[in-house]
């Protein structure tokens, strides 16, 4: 081949990537790519949840007496609901979600301190942070976290100016709110979705533009905390123990450690197949659930686990894309909120299962069993695409695409005119 013929083609490589480059841009930029960036994800994780929850859950299913599809169906019912409210809330206009915010933590509090209540309170693996309320059996906890992210949306975007103020900074939000919320969680022994409130709470504080200076102080006294409520639980040493040491002890503490991870070492890195996992025969507890990342990682191997990861990873892109376009503070924080609720919540369940961290007991958002934890974390991505759709030319992009589809739609062979 000639050089003369060679330079056209590569000029013409050349420039054929720079156009992608320059269109994958323009896609970035759009003002929907937020929009459809948590639509897709949701949807993706939600339906991949669905099937692992049927893979890991069919044996423990049939076990309990009942049908190897009954904690499927549940999680799907679950499902269904919480797209519905997705719907539902992508629809509600910002101003709205201003209104909604204190009572929503209001009922949510409301709820929490009923989980003290003889006879309505109930307790699971040793966290009595759960009411049941009829047939139905709820984890406060979870719609918690939906309103103070909305509370501190309020407070804070209304207080902009005066944040530079410790006593601005702790009043109204973090003393009554936020410690409220907080301490009412711990009063049922759940450190896990306590880990997780204060996560929210740093985020909101950040973004909202509180000094520095006041997180060192805040680290001081809540890393003192978390060790005292350690030190004096015998449940949490146990697990820190086995944590540190547990090549030592696989039959006590350390059991379900070292069954995730056997799991994930016998996915290596392909995985043994999509229904195939040997841990989920009553070895590993909580397969469907707190560690369903394991059983990820037994049957689809390494390529699974990396799915979830990038899911993750564009769903915080997404977040994080409508904290810094909006000019809106109240959805600059309550985004921010959201997505540090998720990403917390996302790595301590990761963090657990692959054993940097100590097993806390929190599920994987969106792909773990649980009824609760599903349908508010589905309501807050709900949230969150009606907030994209408040972005500067979204809402007018968008009507203007359904508005395509429902002419597409009309004209389509069978439809009658009238």
């Amino acid at each position: 081949m000639s050089s003369t013929t060679a330079r056209p083609r590569a000029a013409a490589g050349s420039s054929g990537r720079a156009a992608a480059r320059t269109a994958l841009s323009e896609r970035l930029e759009s003002p929907v790519t937020s929009y459809y960036l948590i639509l897709s994800t949701m949807i993706v994780l939600v339906v991949f949840g669905l099937v692992m929850v049927l893979s890991a859950s069919m044996v423990t299913s049939l076990r309990a007496g009942g049908s190897a599809f009954s904690d499927f169906t549940a999680q799907a019912v679950y499902a269904v609901l919480g797209l519905v409210g997705a719907a539902v809330a992508s629809r509600i206009p910002v101003a709205w979600w201003r209104r909604l915010a204190i009572p929503s933590l209001a009922m949510a509090m409301l709820l929490q301190a009923m989980t003290l209540v003889p006879g309505i309170g109930v307790e699971v693996n040793g966290n009595r942070n759960w009411v049941r309320l009829g047939p139905v059996q709820l984890q406060p906890a979870e719609f918690a976290k939906i309103g103070l992210v909305l509370v501190a949306a309020l407070v804070l975007s209304n207080k902009r100016k005066s944040l530079g103020s410790l006593t601005h900074v702790l009043f109204p939000f973090v003393v009554p709110v936020a410690a409220g919320v907080i301490g009412l969680d711990l009063l049922g022994h759940d450190l896990g979705t306590a880990l997780v409130l204060l996560a929210i709470v740093a985020a909101v504080l950040f973004v909202a533009g509180v000094p520095i200076r006041f997180f060192v102080g805040a680290l001081v006294v809540i890393g003192t905390g978390v060790l005292v409520l350690v030190v004096t639980s015998a449940n949490r040493m146990s697990r820190i123990g086995s944590w540190r040491d547990c090549g030592a002890d696989t039959t006590g503490a350390c059991y379900q450690s070292v069954h995730g991870l056997y799991a994930l070492a016998d996915g290596g890195w392909w995985g043994v197949g999509l229904g195939a996992s040997m841990e989920k025969w009553g070895w590993l507890p909580e397969a469907h659930n707190d560690f369903i990342f394991a059983i990820i990682g037994e049957e689809l191997g390494l390529p699974g686990t990396l799915v979830i990861l990038m899911l993750f990873a564009l769903l915080a892109f997404a977040c994080y894309r409508l904290v810094v376009r909006t000019q809106d503070q109240f959805v600059r924080i309550a985004s921010a909120g959201v997505m540090a609720w998720l990403l917390a919540q996302a790595m301590i369940n990761i963090g657990s299962v692959i054993g940097l961290l100590p097993v806390i007991g929190i599920p994987l958002p969106l792909v773990s069993a649980g009824g609760s934890a599903l349908v508010t974390t589905l309501l807050a991505l709900g949230m969150l695409l009606s907030f994209a759709r408040s972005e500067p030319d979204a809402h007018e992009m968008l009507s203007a695409r359904h508005s395509v589809v429902r002419r597409s739609l009309a004209v389509l062979p069978g439809r009658r005119r009238r």
